[in-house]
């Protein structure tokens, strides 16, 4: 078959566009659709030997048209979809209508050969139409062919093509779909009543969210999971608490009664009843299922992450690396989804090596409002979700008032996270029956589409009305479980005034067990961290050394080479000291998980944690390969975010007590990216929800005349939120203090976040080494005195912590000031107050100084002042209060540098 005979009589742009496609299926047919392929093989059939031959012209031209209308609803039929339960949909100009492909009503009756593309055979254009309008304009509108995987495309395809268009749920699956429409209508019923005026952000106009999850758990178990982790904001998780992951109703009922089940006054400061998480487990088909939903605050899709990180924890340890195991659930708000940008940035990292997780089942419960702002003013696109796209993943649109349909996407969710792997979007288009929250009146700012809320009955009602007229269940039924759930909710809350509350299972992850809530007699001293000769001995031989025919850089090798004579000589620098406490924690079988950008060479080029072969580019991790049985070094270089990455790094942490989780900021300051993490879940989050973390952050900090954004890690930041021992704050000055900081984080008892304010030009400042006895015995210094004053002549004492603390050493020295002594502050939080008394009393009659290299307004001196007895008597020496962490100007830098040191001594 020649290509220009068969196609020379269509229209010039036809021919032109079918001429290329042909050439590309004649050549290279794996660049073509499989569906274009299809149409390709099928012409050649039909008009070869074995077909029959005499299509014409204008059959031709037709059957390429119907194809091309064919193609058009795979693509854009979504936009036609009925997936609005309360309104008409915005025109969206799809252009898929027979006139849009040069047909018309005069074709509807003609055969086309173009049905065996959608399975119905030869048939007539009328059947197409027909056929392709209820598959993808119905309750459904999917996407997918945006993606370019074609396994992907094809299996989609096939799936709905072949089931979207009739979806039948067998008898008991509706029974099971309106006993979760019972649950969830019921529920927020009664919290109206029963709790009049209270927030409880109700699930109303959304309540087929309920089925939808438990569809989701339902198939997750039958295709293989095992744990299901979710995580959402305030809108519907009572419901979600009470009527998925099984929070008992009593427990609910209590916290509304105004108390606890916990004594969290006792314990925390505790949290709002919708902020709180749960894990409970199940019985699904069979078989043992834990539920979790992880706490999280009001600031919307920031858990995204943590359910992200927390879940790749458990497919490491738990699981063995098998993503099957575990699903995780992420619930979004339309807006939300579409506004904040750490949505953004957990859909980048998704399929990263160091981050993927096997897919998140994401699950946007569309209101079409953000608080008061409908979604026209809310995004620049159709959809709220189609940042998904950049994924080449699935989406799927669904009207909310369709339970049955919202289940089958559902279902079709599980099954492709499980086939691919891959994110998978579930846009469930509903509405909100209140304002944001059920005080608020939300006809100030949108009358006429609460007027029709108003009228509009709910989901559950629908389902019913549905089921009576198909005749799958009895209007008596239907009335009988209605009130055996409502008697059962009003038992259960006569039982909590009654104050008899069932116990509490615990969840099945028992890697917190043997660790304790710390005291406030913990931070007096540290326990030891010292660390055996012959241990370190082989951690240094597995740092050094790379296998036989590996062709390290010669720079990378001379770097080797250094490490291993400074450990030889006594004199190791602060990347040794560093890959020591790492290597000794690997030996005690503990894990590391380390991210960041750049960390595995270190921004400043320290680190080199790997070293690379010249000429394969293949990685060494010598941590990797100390001795058999050891921990496992996890190091990666993270993508350019830092909110979704340290969200990432904390939800590890949740899963991974006895793991060293380490998070590095490229330089300190850039971590006020992720501020909201640092607020909302590292500082707070064992006040609020009773959840420690030991996570480190290391912040690279230190002024040397690089300007504002690369001198300060903003210090008074974390200092600002230091209280009730609730994490530690460090800046510490020697290496050894680094190795025994890095090793107290899993010596002790129990988790704090560590935040470090790590050097940059002390790195490689060779007054700042120390020997390997130093990490043999001994512990970490939270205060370092001073070893060359006069004690019996100190008329000054300085306090200071950090880098200033080598300028004031050397100025001490210089200038041969016996009478003056240097205090180091290694800890800053917990702060030591009774060594600190100790010193004044030693030295009474002194005068004390703070001295910090940073502005006045920032650093530590502020944060000092909250011991207001203790400092009294304290001058401070620093920068001028400013707007701005430091000059931009070199000179000035080191003539304001000079100015705090002369001063000092003053």
């Amino acid at each position: 078959m020649k290509r220009n005979d068969d196609f020379s009589h269509l229209n010039a742009s036809d021919n032109a566009y079918i001429d290329s496609m042909y050439e590309t299926y004649l050549n290279n047919p794996s660049e073509l659709d499989e569906s274009w392929q299809a149409f390709f093989k099928g012409f050649e059939f039909q008009m070869g030997p074995g077909g029959s031959g005499d299509m014409s012209t204008d059959d031709l031209q037709r059957e390429f048209n119907c194809f091309r209308m064919i193609q058009s609803y795979r693509t854009r039929g979504h936009l036609l979809s009925d997936t609005n339960p309360i309104r008409p949909r915005r025109d969206r100009d799809a252009r898929i209508s027979i006139a849009h492909y040069d047909l018309s009503e005069d074709d509807y009756d003609r055969k086309f050969y173009c049905g065996n593309f959608v399975g119905l055979g030869v048939c007539t254009l009328r059947e197409i139409e027909q056929h392709m309008k209820n598959v993808y304009c119905g309750k459904i509108g999917i996407e997918y062919m945006h993606s370019n995987h074609t396994e992907l495309r094809r299996w989609v395809r096939e799936r709905f093509e072949g089931g979207a268009k009739s979806i039948i749920f067998p008898l008991e699956e509706k029974k099971r779909i309106l006993k979760k429409l019972n649950q969830a209508t019921i529920f927020e019923n009664f919290l109206q009543n029963k709790f009049i005026g209270q927030k409880r952000f109700s699930l109303e106009g959304g309540e087929t969210t309920i089925p939808a999850l438990d569809t989701i758990i339902q198939s997750g178990a039958e295709n293989g999971a095992r744990e299901f982790v979710i995580g959402m904001a305030h809108r519907g998780r009572l419901n979600v608490l009470a009527n998925t992951i099984g929070k008992t109703y009593e427990y609910i009922f209590e916290e509304f009664e105004g108390g606890t089940v916990e004594d969290m006054s006792a314990e925390g400061d505790g949290d709002v009843k919708y902020h709180l998480g749960f894990t409970s487990i199940q019985n699904v088909k069979g078989k043992e299922v834990y539920l979790k939903i992880l706490p999280n605050p009001s600031h919307l899709e920031a858990v995204a992450p943590v359910v992200q990180g927390y879940v790749r924890s458990q497919v490491d340890i738990e699981y063995k690396g098998d993503e099957e195991k575990i699903i995780p659930i992420v619930i979004h708000g339309d807006a939300a989804v579409a506004g904040q940008g750490v949505v953004y940035e957990s859909l980048q990292m998704s399929e990263l090596p160091g981050y993927r997780v096997g897919g998140v089942i994401h699950f946007v419960i569309n209101n079409q409002i953000g608080f008061t702002t409908d979604f026209g003013d809310a995004r620049s696109t159709q959809y709220c979700t189609s940042v998904a796209k950049m994924l080449d993943t699935l989406i799927l649109h669904v009207n909310g008032d369709d339970p049955e349909a919202v289940c089958y996407a559902a279902n079709l969710a599980v099954e492709y996270r499980q086939k691919f792997k891959k994110d998978v979007f579930i846009d469930m288009v509903c509405y909100r029956k209140h304002g944001h929250n059920e005080g608020d009146e939300p006809k100030y700012t949108q009358p006429h589409l609460y007027g029709l809320v108003a009228k509009h009955k709910n989901p559950r009602e629908l389902y019913i009305e549905s089921l009576i007229k198909s005749g799958s269940i009895e209007k008596d039924l239907a009335k009988s479980m209605q009130d055996e759930f409502k008697k059962e909710l009003s038992d259960r809350f006569n039982n909590v005034k009654q104050k008899t509350l069932p116990e509490r299972r615990k969840g099945p992850h028992k890697e917190w067990l043997n660790l304790r809530w710390s005291k406030p007699e913990d931070f007096l001293k540290s326990p030891e961290t010292g660390v055996a000769r012959k241990q370190l001995d082989k951690i240094i031989d597995a740092m050094t050394k790379t296998p036989e025919g590996f062709k390290t850089l010669k720079k990378a090798q001379k770097l080797l080479d250094e490490r291993r004579k400074g450990y030889d000589l006594d004199q190791m620098d602060w990347a040794t000291a560093e890959l020591l406490a790492y290597g000794s924690l690997l030996l005690d079988k503990n894990n590391i998980r380390f991210s960041g950008q750049d960390v595995i060479r270190g921004t400043f080029s320290h680190r080199h944690a790997k070293v690379f072969d010249e000429f394969t580019n293949d990685a060494y991790c010598g941590l990797d390969n100390i001795e058999d049985g050891q921990g496992q070094m996890h190091i990666y270089n993270s993508f350019l975010s830092e909110y979704a990455v340290l969200g990432f790094e904390y939800g590890y942490s949740q899963g991974s007590p006895w793991a060293l989780n380490v998070w590095e900021a490229q330089f300190g300051d850039f971590s006020n990216g992720a501020q909201i993490i640092i607020d909302q879940f590292i500082s707070a989050a064992e006040s609020k929800w009773r959840r420690m973390s030991g996570l480190v952050l290391l912040l690279p900090h230190g002024y040397a005349g690089q300007g504002p954004e690369h001198s300060s890690a903003r210090p008074e930041r974390y200092l600002q939120m230091a209280a009730e021992n609730n994490m530690v704050v460090a800046n510490v000055t020697n290496p050894a203090n680094f190795f025994h900081l890095i090793r107290r984080q899993l010596a002790w008892e129990f988790r704090k976040p560590l935040i470090i304010f790590t050097p940059k030009s002390l790195l490689r400042d060779p007054r700042v080494v120390c020997s390997v006895s130093d990490l043999e015995k001994g512990n970490f210094k939270e205060m370092i005195l001073d070893d060359y004053c006069d004690d019996k002549k100190v008329k000054k004492v300085i306090f200071c912590t950090g880098k200033i603390y080598y300028g004031l050493m050397e100025k001490q020295r210089q200038d041969e000031r016996k009478d003056v002594a240097i205090i180091r502050l290694e800890q800053l939080y917990p702060l030591q107050e009774e060594e600190i008394k100790k010193i004044k009393k030693k030295y009474k009659g002194a005068k004390f100084v703070w001295v910090q290299e940073e502005p006045y307004n920032m650093g530590y001196w502020t944060y000092l002042l909250r011991w207001r007895e203790l400092f009294a008597d304290f001058d401070c020496v620093a920068r001028k209060s400013s707007a701005s962490p430091a000059t931009g100007f070199a000179k000035v830098h080191a003539k304001e540098q000079q100015v705090i040191i002369d001063k000092a001594f003053e």
